[in-house]
């Protein structure tokens, strides 16, 4: 009997398989292994698809069941993006999350971040993958630094990333001057092997200035810093005044006590939590977050430059926000003493904090007290001060919150994060290590708690008889992959090295034994660091309408809807509960899952570009401390040397693997770890050295460490 027709998904599957191996000969069970799949039904399945993709010429058969790779069509390219090293080298990630290696000379014109199309092309009897086409370049404009060479100029990267420079006309030059920074565009590449053809299209100044190089960074990673005059306009012929009437549809709240706990430099307060004892002995907890909606109307210039940005971005020394300041600061931010619109979570629960009751819908408020973090700290250290039987409260209830949380399976990612202080020519004056204090955690809770309650409402699940259940309505979920197995071997591998155990790891305990981990790890020297390996570990959260969970936080259902002056995706969420609430039906999930995957990639940029921020500063802070040791961990290892991490700074730098005293020393990728050939000492992961700080590299954003010899 002839096999029956395969489904269209496995056979996707098994194609992805050969491309990922175009060279190997393949099997049924090498494929079925590859892909997870043990039942035998489906594993003889397998075999008939192998069958008829030898058929249809999309396999070659080689003989005793095995199969290779042939060419693959024009219409079936895959695309993905791309990473090419400074030694030419790429790696394109696909949707799918499978990665194809590209060799050098093989990425044609691509640039780290383009969206491109990989084919493959017979090469010595092999199959060589290579980039066919550029689908999307991920920017189109770059900063660099200008060397002019008689009436031309070459202009090299600010962006380590890039790997080639860039050549510049005399008539493309537009007055930029020898050693300028300038932002480029590119006219002309077609050939790889020549350097791209390029214009100045924005002189920004002297490399160093500290305006400049804020600037440099934002338009290295095609973010802007300015917004268009149309916009502004737009935002300032928003009225002030709230209509009476508009008043009257909502839900009042002034006469509650309500109060906002920031950061003490906040200028935008998206939240403020209200907080009211009911009849029945139970708190009434009110979660208002700014109706950003109610001013940001869909089809508007706003609302189009808003969902372009898709998030504010924050530089060491500046915030650039994602809405007009007479928006951010002013109309939605719930600032203290005046009358402030929202849309609010509000929850019974008794003093375990549990839920007995909801309500979501639109309100009014009136915050009566502004708290900077520490001033919300004292309140609940003390007990002492205003409002502070309020705080202290809501501390409480925020702490059974959190063991719930943590119970369920939460895991806490919270590192150790720095400040810069600057003065007021940017210069940094000191680094500061912020304190998760117990105020921040209490916003923290809360905020998840609504989120969470938020994205049940949306999601409107449906119990599917014991297995997960399923979501009957359109939403936009925060959404936090499983952590990957072999991944959390080579840091089951890592973390022994301090002491620390876990389980063998396997698809049944790859979650607990991670959580296992970082209960170890907690209060050991080395629980920064191993912190940081777990979180390399896993996968990034991001936005999307197809709901898998958020892992790291243990949540079947998590969205974003605290932050709506700052993300856009809770600008969407904001819309959709209030189409729910009207009994509207459910959203077409096809023009907001772009929309998601914008906002993702957005929100990317702009922590790569807020990393770029502070490694500048870095480099600027020690430009002073040439010639100075300091104690710090090894935090990243490589064949041509170690990178480490300043304790009381947080400052990393790099020290070449030839610097290194008293031994030649060679790589170990099994140990993370460079090992003397000679005497078998090693600088590995998380080891503690002593090391001295002998350059400071502006331009390239790097610091170079060395190890002195011990005397």
């Amino acid at each position: 009997m002839a096999p029956r027709t395969p489904p269209k998904q496995l056979r996707k599957e098994i194609l992805e398989v050969f491309k990922r191996q175009p060279n190997k000969p393949l099997n049924h069970k090498q494929v079925a292994s590859t892909l997870g799949i043990l039942n035998h039904d489906t594993r003889q399945k397998i075999t008939g698809i192998l069958e008829d993709m030898g058929r249809d010429g999309r396999l070659e058969s080689i003989g005793r069941g095995r199969y290779l790779l042939k060419e693959v069509p024009q219409n079936d390219r895959p695309i993905g993006t791309i990473q090419v090293t400074r030694h030419g080298r790429g790696f394109v990630m696909m949707a799918d999350g499978n990665e194809v290696s590209i060799p050098k000379g093989f990425t044609g014109t691509a640039f780290w971040g383009d969206t491109v199309e990989v084919d493959w092309v017979r090469r010595g009897g092999r199959h060589t993958p290579r980039v066919a086409r550029i689908v999307e370049r991920q920017r189109s404009q770059y900063v660099v630094v200008l060397e002019k060479v008689r009436d031309y100029a070459f202009g090299y990267p600010s962006d380590q990333r890039l790997h080639t420079n860039f050549f510049i006309g005399a008539k493309h030059l537009a007055g930029a001057e020898n050693g300028q920074k300038v932002i480029v565009e590119i006219l002309k590449w077609d050939d790889a092997s020549d350097a791209p053809s390029a214009k100045v299209v924005k002189i920004l100044g002297t490399p160093g200035d500290h305006e400049v190089e804020m600037h440099a960074i934002l338009a290295e990673y095609g973010l802007p810093y300015e917004f268009p005059d149309h916009v502004l306009a737009a935002a300032d012929a928003i009225p002030h005044a709230v209509p009476a009437e508009e008043l009257k549809r909502r839900r009042d709240f002034r006469d509650v006590t309500t109060l906002t706990i920031d950061p003490v430099d906040a200028k935008d307060f998206d939240d403020a939590l209200s907080l009211k004892r009911l009849k029945n002995g139970h708190w009434e907890v009110g979660v208002h977050i700014a109706d950003v909606a109610h001013y940001l109307k869909p089809g508007t210039v706003l609302d189009e430059e808003a969902r372009q940005r898709a998030t504010s971005v924050y530089l060491v020394d500046r915030t650039i926000p994602m809405l007009p300041e007479v928006l951010s600061n002013n109309l939605c931010s719930l600032r203290p003493n005046e009358d402030r619109l929202a849309f609010s979570a509000v929850f019974e629960m008794n003093d375990k904090a549990e839920i007995k009751g909801e309500w979501f819908g639109r309100s009014v408020i009136h915050s009566d007290q502004r708290f900077a973090y520490h001033e919300a700290q004292e309140r609940i250290e003390t007990g002492k001060g205003k409002y502070a039987d309020e705080v202290k409260t809501l501390q409480h209830l925020a702490e059974k919150l959190r063991a719930n949380r943590f119970k369920a399976g939460g895991i806490d990612f919270n590192t150790e994060e720095v400040k810069f202080e600057l003065d007021e020519a940017g210069k940094p004056l000191r680094v500061v290590i912020k304190r998760m204090l117990d105020a921040n955690r209490l916003i923290e809770d809360f905020m998840l708690l609504a989120n969470v309650r938020v994205s049940r409402y949306l999601a409107k699940p449906r119990n599917n008889e014991g297995k997960r259940e399923e979501s009957t309505r359109t939403a936009v979920y925060r959404i936090h992959d499983r952590p990957d197995p072999e991944k959390l071997q080579q840091l089951r591998k890592f973390v022994s090295k301090f002491g620390l155990e876990m389980p063998k790891i396997n698809p049944a305990n790859a979650e607990s034994a991670l959580r296992q981990l970082l209960q170890a790890a907690a209060g050991n020297t080395a629980e920064n660091v191993v912190k940081t390996m777990a979180i390399r570990s896993m996968a990034k959260a991001e936005y999307s309408t197809n709901n898998i969970g958020h892992y790291g936080l243990a949540f079947p259902f998590y969205t974003h809807f605290t932050s709506p002056i700052r993300r856009y995706p809770d600008v969407l969420v904001h819309r959709l509960l209030q189409q729910y609430i009207d009994g509207g039906k459910s959203a077409d999930p096809g023009p907001l899952q772009g929309v998601c995957q914008h906002s993702s990639n957005m929100e990317k940029r702009a922590a790569e570009a807020e990393r770029a921020s502070i490694k500048y500063k870095q480099v600027e802070f020690l430009m002073t401390r040439i010639g100075e040791t300091f104690h710090g961990i090894v935090n990243g290892v490589v064949p041509k040397g170690i990178f480490v991490e300043i304790d009381e700074n947080k400052c990393e730098g790099f020290v070449p693997k030839d610097s290194l005293p008293d031994d030649h020393y060679v790589y170990d990728e099994d140990r993370q770890a460079l090992v003397g050939a000679r005497h078998g000492g090693q600088f590995a992961m998380g080891e503690r050295v002593v090391v001295r700080v002998v350059a400071a590299d502006l331009a390239k954003r790097q610091l170079e460490f060395e190890v002195p010899e011990e005397k």
